[in-house]
């Protein structure tokens, strides 16, 4: 397979193209994965917090899943975001917020919060969650989820609603949308960049940058493997970016071993349409990272807050910005750089 080079201008179908060869084994895969995960239980660990009754889903909704810890300085802006985009519902598991995340959220009207007993570990890391929240709200829907630090973007975006996206996507016959995490961090100082959410201020106002280089792509047999960013040029991080933030949920889906490779793995492979701008780079940031590795939640003893940590240590003053950085201004800059392709410019699939 030749080498995929990401982000690529004027980027083609060779980068989620597929020989049969690979949909067969996207096939096999699916079929050997459902039969290690399971059925997944019906055991419900999330209790409706607000509002007091059910309110199940119109089918003109437009509903957004979401997980939040102590993010309550990105909510205003998170959900003026979406609605922008033409959510009309927010359902939210409030992962025991000790910040009045939970106090903002229940006095949305447009929002369901759901609450749990179990911590975000114990909730396979918030899959569990995820899943609880498809099945109660129900199958053959469109979907997005995501987290409270991601806000998802694609090429006019604020001027073509969610709707129109959903139109054309389907008329592709895609049936979730790819979109990698991009990292987001402040162009100058970052002790000076703090981010409070007044002053109807958005997140890339703040945490202006991200890296124009520096990502490598695989193709496996599950998902486009896109690794990169700033985490991994100043901290070594190889997490997975990839992401499917807008999912036809059906009887077919389920979130597997990870939410970066969803079932069925014939779905993962479509043109990249969007980014998710990732925020956890404000003013604060080393504090956050303390606060997670001793939370204890996150994946392998939290390993990739650690080594941000031991960067850290070893200087206190990381330089976010390099010669590679650039402003975010607007969506179709995106397109130009090649991190996205525009749904809407008659890509063929």
């Amino acid at each position: 397979m030749p080498k995929i080079i990401y982000p690529s201008p004027g980027m083609k179908g060779e980068l989620w193209r597929r020989s049969p060869i690979e949909r067969m084994l996207a096939w096999h895969g699916t079929k050997r994965s459902r039969k290690r995960i399971g059925v997944f239980t019906k055991e419900r660990s999330l209790q409706l917090f607000s509002p007091q009754q059910f309110r199940p889903l119109a089918g003109p909704d437009i509903p957004l899943i979401f997980l939040s810890r102590n993010d309550q300085r990105l909510l205003p802006s998170f959900l003026s975001h979406y609605r922008k985009l033409g959510v009309t519902r927010f359902i939210c598991v409030d992962d025991q917020s000790t910040d009045g995340t939970a106090e903002y959220l229940s006095s949305q009207a447009d929002l369901d919060l759901w609450t749990s007993r179990l911590r975000y570990k114990d909730a396979r890391r918030g899959k569990s969650w995820r899943q609880e929240l498809f099945q109660i709200y129900g199958s053959n829907h469109w979907y997005l989820n995501v987290d409270s630090d991601e806000f998802l973007i694609y090429d006019r975006c604020f001027e073509m609603p969610l709707g129109a996206l959903i139109g054309r996507i389907e008329a592709l016959s895609i049936r979730r949308l790819a979109a990698p995490m991009i990292d987001m961090y402040p162009s100058g100082d970052i002790a000076a960049a703090e981010f409070t959410g007044e002053n109807d201020l958005m997140p890339w106002q703040v945490a202006d940058c991200y890296d124009q280089d520096g990502y490598s792509v695989i193709r496996n047999s599950r998902f486009l493997r896109i690794r990169g960013g700033a985490r991994k040029r100043l901290f070594g991080s190889d997490v997975d970016l990839m992401k499917y933030p807008l999912i036809f949920w059906d009887d077919e889906c389920s979130l597997g071993e990870n939410i970066h490779q969803p079932l069925p793995y014939q779905r993962n492979f479509s043109p990249i349409f969007g980014v998710l701008l990732h925020f956890k780079f404000f003013s604060d940031y080393q504090e956050r990272v303390q606060a997670a590795i001793d939370g204890g939640q996150h994946f392998g003893g939290a390993r990739e807050y650690v080594k941000m940590m031991q960067r850290i240590t070893a200087d206190s003053e990381v330089a976010f910005a390099y010669p590679g950085s650039v402003r975010f201004k607007e969506p179709r800059q995106l397109v130009d750089q090649g991190f996205i392709v525009s749904p809407f410019d008659g890509t063929e699939v």
